[in-house]
């Protein structure tokens, strides 16, 4: 009876995190349409200098950034969901290598780009910079496993590169709690969860991996997905 509260519980979680993730992507295409005018004054972008809005490097990087971060969220979030994963091994690698290739190809790079205009100076350049370098070493690392068929190991780097992908949640999260709950000033705010979000969440990751998250997931797959993907 134990054991079965306990996977009800699991399941509870998983899709309880699952619905705020999802309403958060929902989130962010409401707030990411608008910049499809291709227009310089508006929201994020009026924090801007014009020479920085009229540099193509920047533009570039901003709206690859945009459109890809968004898409490589939802892939992350399907490749964690059992019922998605249940439907084969085929719509798990299709999913898997998006993700990879949004991300490594085109996520992280943009993102590195949008480092060098970080608003916030020196400590929010370098705390940018160590985030788009850190996911894309986990991606990697996790694509990697996944080749040399290391299941465990690979859900374990997944998990670490998705943790890094919900860095946006969690900025955006720890932001308005401080901002609004511990009465923090606006660049301290900034400047905190510039790191925060990422290492905070990569801290919670492997005390979760600790205590069995991974194993959780490989367990989850192993009858029905890792098995067939490795005959």
């Amino acid at each position: 009876m134990l054991l079965f509260t306990k996977a009800m519980l699991r399941k509870f979680v998983l899709l309880l995190s699952a619905l705020l993730i999802a309403a958060f992507a929902g989130l962010m295409l409401t707030k990411t349409l608008p910049y499809y005018t291709f227009e310089k004054g508006i929201h994020f972008l009026t924090t801007k200098s014009d020479e920085t809005n009229d540099n193509p490097l920047f533009r570039l990087g901003f709206y690859v950034h945009i459109t890809t971060s968004l898409l490589v969220l939802v892939a992350g979030l399907l490749q964690f969901l059992p019922w998605v994963a249940r439907r084969g091994p085929v719509l798990h690698r299709q999913l898997g290598k998006f993700y990879i290739i949004g991300i490594l190809a085109l996520a992280a790079p943009s993102g590195l780009v949008l480092a060098r205009f970080a608003n916030g100076g020196l400590a929010a350049q370098v705390g940018f910079t160590l985030q788009c370098v850190v996911w894309w070493l986990c991606t990697w690392r996790a694509y990697q496993a996944a080749r040399q068929r290391q299941w465990s190991l690979h859900v374990d780097w997944m998990l670490r590169s998705y943790a890094v992908t919900l860095a946006a949640l969690a900025l955006r999260g720890e932001s308005y709690f401080m901002y609004y709950v511990l009465d923090t000033k606006p660049i301290e705010t900034y400047l905190t969860v510039t790191w925060l979000s990422w290492v905070g969440n990569l801290v919670l990751l492997e005390i979760l991996l600790g205590v069995g998250l991974g194993r959780y997931f490989l367990r989850e797959y192993s009858g029905n997905l890792l098995n067939k993907a490795s005959a």
